[in-house]
């Protein structure tokens, strides 16, 4: 199991302006076997997902390692996962969450709910974040060595560095001149 790309999964979900099952289907054209069995109840249980869901990325970025992992477990609570060992050859086995008989959600929820917590546990649950980028409210997961990453995409990034380089270029001229 890729726990970090299980993670990742986790904040696109959170990402994801899902309106209909279209947008759902969309969300899943690299795993284009979900795709059919996609249905509006799907799309309701994502978004209340997305609600709870933030609200450990949005503690992560205040820097409370608690409500994190608080959140987390109530959601594990909520959406009990089913993981199971996979593999192709006796040199790969890994996790993978079952998907018997479950939704579409429930594989979704599943799969990013266990990629944070096995992230959380072996990495830090302040590995989530918050882009700090003005007007972005997407989040994150930070894999970066030394935990420092601030922005959900390198495009944030560069804004953000361009307005603050803007900002003392201004500030140095309004100091020169008065």
């Amino acid at each position: 199991m890729d726990f970090v790309g299980y993670a990742d999964h986790a904040a696109s979900l959170v990402n994801l302006a899902v309106e209909d099952a279209d947008d759902l289907r969309l969300h899943l054209t690299d795993r284009g076997w979900l795709a059919p069995s996609v249905t509006d109840r799907d799309v309701t249980v994502l978004r209340r997902f997305q609600r709870d869901l933030r609200i450990a990325f949005e503690a992560a970025s205040d820097g409370d390692e608690t409500r994190v992992v608080h959140q987390i477990n109530d959601l594990l609570d909520r959406h009990p996962i089913t993981p199971q060992i996979a593999g192709h050859d006796a040199q790969s086995w890994h996790l993978h969450v079952s998907n018997g008989s479950s939704t579409v959600a429930e594989l979704l929820i599943a799969e990013a709910l266990l990629g944070l917590a096995i992230l959380a546990c072996d990495l830090s649950p302040l590995r989530l974040g918050v882009c700090h980028a003005t007007g972005c409210e997407q989040v994150f997961v930070d894999t970066s060595p030394n935990q420092s990453r601030r922005y959900c995409s390198d495009r944030c990034s560069s804004r953000a560095n361009v307005a603050a380089y803007r900002a003392r270029r201004r500030a140095a001229a309004a100091a020169a001149t008065g």
